[in-house]
């Protein structure tokens, strides 16, 4: 469907239906699939032929909506998994290994931070973290010999930095390694990584792209561009025989268009097996066909409570790069010009007393550890998911105790507004 534009992709891409089979993406609700020969499997094990044996590494209802994605972010390939953390980890360790070294943005989701910074540590991947608004003087220094891969978020979360994808890219590229960057909260409606220098995209699907708390999910995807066996020395996962595989070198067999996802599936998701369910991928492409449609109303909702915030004598500080005079309105309005999504953060006056105040008060807008649903959600982290810090270490770590963190749903506006100005009138 390359011809047909992003809008016509969220609805028809993925599955073509032959005549009289199914409309709709059918469920594959089986784990194993049958074959007449033991020949017929064995050249699927040796990754000779196409097709499915086990619903842990693929399944051809997930098959559909990862291909789904692959259009509209403009890949080659790309893979369903359990969770968008998931995603973010097979990405990074489908490249990297024992004694390797990662440059990430320091602005990216707590769990993120803490998969690189603690977990793939304890791994033996060390990693740099750097300021998105870094010089890039300062980026070039990051880089160390062994150096494998360059990460980010497209819009952070839950900071709502916003990445310079180019300047990213070309420092990766610079020292011959991809930048993978996390697309979660614009998705490819709203901006398409690889069309700016990145190589590998993530999503947490469990947000926009789902949209109804209805799954959690994850997916990667290949841009198809790097060119692995350039860089041989530096990716031999790759660029050498696997003998788990019977000697095949992905890179060779599959090329810069689908070695990546294919070593992904069969290498990461054989050994760790975090496969989205056929259920929840039958979910998610639900979200899919109305996710251009809803996009839209989000960033439209986040924009007039953005605008609202801005002018009430309670609020000191408004995060919302739709916002003139946001830190980062002019970057945003080269890779989102059509805006980025409906989540706003902002500060109170009075701090963690009036955060809990205002928190007690909301009606419409649902307290919930969530965000990008067509649902408002609200959560302040001091109370909730930081409350273990104090004030001042809050402060420390860019969280101040009366920062409130929204996520703007598709109801009226006005109402999302009304809400709010209600809420804030309780504080005293």
């Amino acid at each position: 469907m390359s011809n047909y534009s992003i809008n016509t992709k969220c609805v028809q891409g993925g599955y073509t239906p032959g005549n009289g089979e199914p409309r709709q993406i059918p469920i594959i609700q089986s784990t194993t699939f049958k074959y007449d020969t033991s020949e017929d499997m064995g050249k699927l094990f040796d990754l000779e032929a196409s097709g499915y044996f086990y619903t842990r590494l693929q399944n051809p209802t997930n098959d559909m909506v990862a291909a789904k994605i692959a259009e509209l972010e403009g890949g080659t390939a790309a893979m369903l998994t359990s969770s968008g953390q998931a995603a973010n980890f097979f990405a990074l360790f489908n490249i990297c290994q024992c004694g390797d070294h990662i440059v990430s943005s320091s602005s990216i989701y707590g769990g993120t931070f803490n998969l690189i910074a603690v977990t793939m540590a304890k791994m033996g991947i060390t990693a740099t973290f750097i300021s998105p608004d870094c010089s890039e003087e300062e980026l070039e220094a990051a880089f160390q010999e062994n150096t494998k891969a360059v990460f980010g978020e497209t819009i952070a979360n839950p900071a709502l930095t916003v990445l310079d994808i180019e300047k990213f890219a070309k420092a990766a590229h610079a020292h011959g390694v991809p930048f993978i960057i996390d697309n979660t909260f614009p998705t490819p409606v709203n901006c398409r990584p690889i069309e700016w220098g990145a190589d590998i995209v993530t999503h947490s699907t469990t947000k926009y792209m789902d949209g109804h708390g209805v799954g959690v999910g994850g997916a990667i995807v290949d841009s198809g561009r790097f060119d692995w066996m350039a860089h041989a020395d530096k990716f031999p996962g790759l660029c050498t025989p696997d003998e788990s595989y019977h000697g095949i070198t992905y890179a060779e067999k599959f090329g810069k268009e689908g070695a990546f996802i294919t070593k992904c599936t069969a290498q990461l998701m054989r050994d760790f097996g975090s496969i989205q369910s056929p259920q929840n991928a039958f979910y998610l492409n639900l979200g899919l066909e109305s996710l251009h449609v809803r996009m839209a109303r989000h960033v439209e909702n986040g924009q007039a409570v953005a605008e609202f915030l801005q002018a009430h004598p309670k609020v000191t500080k408004v995060n919302y790069s739709g916002l003139p005079g946001d830190a980062y309105y002019d970057v945003a309005q080269k890779y989102l010009p059509n805006g980025g999504c409906g989540v706003v953060s902002f500060e109170l006056k009075g701090g963690r007393s009036a955060a809990e105040e205002f928190m007690k008060h909301l009606k419409l807008a649902a307290i919930e550890t969530h965000v990008a649903d067509a649902r408002t959600c609200c959560l302040n982290p001091a109370t909730s998911t930081h409350r273990q810090m104090t004030d001042e270490q809050l402060e420390q770590a860019g969280i101040p105790a009366g920062l409130i963190r929204m996520s703007c749903g598709l109801e009226d506006k006005a109402d999302l507004i009304a809400d709010l100005a209600q809420a804030l009138d309780s504080i005293e």
